[in-house]
């Protein structure tokens, strides 16, 4: 299965969220899914295993459970397909980046205080 196939689903994309940010038993995955999306146990094994299929994710068994982490190597036909692309915002994200440089050095010329953070 392509790639793009695997992460055309909002289901698996979701996994693959919930997977990046810890390692997951199925029984946590189950729960999360099922509430966001209302399909069952079984449902959610068969997208479990389209993404440990095709290289997104993987999983270990410890006792009784298994833990599935994210797998980075099925996102590498992404990255590939996406390089001849980069060429498009990466001149942009440059310059982005040294407006901001920019910035902050007449902001420290002035004296003036650094910008608290929405987020603080």
């Amino acid at each position: 299965m392509h790639a793009f196939d695997v992460l055309g689903d909002p289901v698996r994309r979701r996994v693959m969220e919930l997977l990046a940010g810890q390692d997951l038993t199925s029984g946590e995955i189950v729960e999360a899914i099922s509430a966001e999306f209302g399909i069952s146990q079984s449902g959610i094994s068969q997208h479990l295993k389209v993404l440990r299929d095709n290289g997104f994710a993987v999983v270990t068994p410890e006792g009784a459970k298994r833990v599935y982490a994210l797998d980075t190597a099925g996102l590498e036909e992404v990255d590939d397909w996406l390089s001849a692309f980069r060429q498009f915002w990466t001149p942009r994200f440059e310059a982005l980046a040294t407006e901001v440089a920019r910035g902050k050095r007449e902001r420290r010329k002035l004296g003036k205080p650094k910008r608290k953070s929405p987020r603080a």
